[in-house]
């Protein structure tokens, strides 16, 4: 099967670029998750685990400002499905996202706060302040990139590389992106314990070049 460029125009290539940096703080989703027989046994309980985990995250320095949370939300609970359902009882639960810059206290707050009854960690991210400023240096990178390989192109076809004539920006979380990039390079956070990797901020471009002889 023949390939054919359907509108031969000239060059249209992708580039990508990527800043890794060390994260400057950390953000952890949390829940306090209590199952009782009783609603207001339930209520009790969850609401004595967000206390302790308020004086926990306090103790670690935490302001209230940096922590986000939900109200206590009452559920009932079962088991199974149709005839063989069994009630379990009634699940009180809350969630909370915890910010804080203090990277090497991190394993023993997670400690300490399952300790006090936050036992569903859902997540722990590593991030940095000012994103936005490293997203523009990644475009840039990707940016030189493109023009590179656009300009190795041009030189092995034996043509000269005209002006820019189209920017498509190609989001980095997007399935489009992966495509492009293949299987190659990757950041984030280190496995095994809870010491942070690099954060990676990526970008990525399709430039399109005019051609002349």
């Amino acid at each position: 099967m023949t390939e054919t460029i359907r509108e031969p125009w000239g060059s249209s290539v992708f580039g990508a670029g990527s800043v890794r940096v060390e994260p400057q703080l950390v953000r952890v989703r949390l829940s306090v998750d209590v199952l009782e027989p009783l609603p207001d046994k339930a209520f009790q309980e969850a609401g004595a685990a967000v206390a302790r985990l308020r004086e926990v995250l306090r103790g670690h320095g935490i302001p209230d400002a940096s922590v986000s949370g939900s109200r206590l939300k009452l559920s009932s609970d079962y088991d199974g499905y149709g005839g063989e359902r069994k009630f379990l009882g009634y699940r009180c639960r809350a969630s909370y996202v915890i910010e804080t810059e203090v990277l090497d206290d991190l394993q023993q707050l997670i400690v300490d706060a399952v300790d006090a009854g936050a036992h569903h960690i859902d997540s722990v991210e590593f991030d940095v302040h000012d994103k936005p400023a490293l997203r523009d240096e990644a475009r840039r990178k990707a940016v030189a990139a493109a023009r590179r390989k656009a300009e190795v192109y041009a030189e092995a076809a034996g043509v000269r590389l005209g002006p820019v004539v189209h920017i498509q920006d190609v989001d980095s979380e997007s399935y489009e992106f992966r495509q492009y990039r293949g299987h190659g390079g990757g950041g984030g956070n280190s496995a095994g314990d809870l010491a942070p990797g690099m954060v990676e901020v990526s970008a990525g471009v399709v430039l399109g070049f005019t051609l002349t002889h």
